[in-house]
């Protein structure tokens, strides 16, 4: 086995361990919305540092892998994939900071009526399921899984365009809820990003992938015809 053979793994298993703890505050996330848990909020925060020291140690290694092991043709689109996909982690992550932070701020837990307004569950749930999607998709090197994602993310895109107006209308209903509704908002157009971001991760996953099971089905060809008859 050669050193570039037993680094390859190492790096897959590092990125599914950053899925795994964004994931995790995307979660803790929505949680806190629920149930307006400033502690909860603190602690995604505090998170917040792992995910930055774990970005930086991929990006170390899938540096030390190019510079050292030299990795052509699908080593190195998976080598170049993880390099995306671990960037594009760290800005879900930032993202999911972000919304702790606006939880913060929020005076009152949002009423049932606004949320189901501004169809904001069903917003918060399509962006938790699409980054569940890219982890299944990583993990099981699934394309299928992969394209489900951009289908989602119309669906969040649709409920972002139609909340600026949403939140105006409330906004005028209840004047003594401006601050609250405006960080409402913000928190919205930061799941809308996280929407771009899985979207990002199953674009990476594809490029990675399809070129895998092509160069499988390459060699299959090649075995066949190399194959006595």
């Amino acid at each position: 086995m050669t050193h570039l053979e037993v680094e390859l793994p190492k790096l897959r298993n590092s990125i599914i361990e950053m899925m795994d703890l964004v994931k995790s505050q995307i979660d803790k996330g929505y949680k806190a919305v629920q149930t307006f848990d400033d502690e909860l909020a603190y602690e995604m925060i505090a998170n917040e540092k792992r995910v930055n020291a774990l970005e930086l140690k991929i990006d170390r290694d899938c540096e030390n892998v190019l510079a050292l092991y030299n990795p052509v043709a699908i080593d190195l689109r998976f080598v170049m994939a993880s390099y995306n996909i671990n960037s594009t982690l760290e800005r879900v992550g930032d993202n999911a900071e972000s919304i702790a932070r606006y939880i913060l701020h929020f005076d009152s837990p949002l009423s049932e009526e606004m949320k189901q307004r501004l169809n904001f569950d069903k917003m918060f749930l399509t962006a938790v399921g699409m980054f569940d999607d890219a982890i299944e998709a990583y993990k099981e090197e699934d394309t299928k899984m992969a394209r489900k994602i951009f289908k989602r993310d119309l669906i969040i895109n649709d409920i972002y365009l139609k909340s600026a107006p949403i939140i105006e209308e409330l906004i005028k209903e209840n004047p003594d809820k401006i601050r609250q509704l405006l960080y409402v908002f913000s928190v919205i157009k930061k799941l809308e990003r996280i929407g771009d971001l899985a979207k990002n991760i199953a674009e990476e996953l594809i490029f990675y992938i399809d070129a895998k099971v092509l160069k499988h089905k390459k060699k299959d060809k090649e075995d066949k015809i190399k194959k006595p008859q």
